[in-house]
């Protein structure tokens, strides 16, 4: 990745960067193209490219800044809510490229600072978002559950990531579904 010192290309560089993060919390992670990022930088996608010659490259920083789109605004019933947004972030990790950011996200979280401070806010938004919807859910009566944040989130994501990334499968709707009755007894209708 190209790190210039020029002025301009500092400018172009955070142009398609901001770019990049706009697509991905209003599209998603398969939107951050080098071609969409160089549409909506005005830049051409040659300039992307000498940047992130890689579309996991472009991805990784684009989501390092960027506020996940991801469990946010909690819905009723938190059940329908939860498989909905489980069954959006097992599509994003079915594309290729998602899968591979996602791992080098976490890799490199274990050695780089740099990196392992966004990955951990990351990984906390969604612990902490994840764990607002069961606790209104549980408020409402919807659920009966008490595990704890770190627990909830492993047992959500955990096998989503896994199945994406190790077994390179499809989350099936029943498999996601599985996931989400295991947090404890749902009293609503099946969503």
């Amino acid at each position: 990745m190209s790190y210039s010192a020029d002025p301009r290309a500092v400018r172009s560089r955070e142009a398609m960067l901001a770019a990049a993060r706009r697509l991905l919390a209003e599209e998603g992670l398969d939107a951050v193209t080098h071609q969409r990022v160089a549409q909506e930088a005005g830049v051409g996608r040659a300039t992307v490219y000498r940047h992130w010659p890689r579309t996991d490259q472009l991805l990784l920083d684009a989501m390092g800044g960027a506020d996940l789109p991801l469990f946010r605004a909690p819905e009723t019933p938190v059940r329908r809510w939860l498989r909905k947004e489980l069954r959006q972030m097992a599509d994003e990790l079915a594309i290729p490229a998602v899968a591979a950011v996602s791992l080098t996200l976490a890799q490199s979280a274990l050695s780089d600072a740099r990196i392992a401070h966004p990955h951990d806010e990351s990984v906390k938004t969604i612990t902490e978002r994840i764990h607002a919807a069961i606790r209104s859910a549980v408020a409402a009566g919807e659920l009966e559950a008490d595990i704890e944040p770190p627990d909830l989130t492993a047992m959500l994501v955990g096998p989503i990531v896994y199945r994406a990334t190790m077994q390179r499968a499809p989350a099936s709707d029943d498999f996601l579904g599985r996931l989400v009755d295991s947090v404890g007894t749902w009293h609503d209708q099946p969503g």
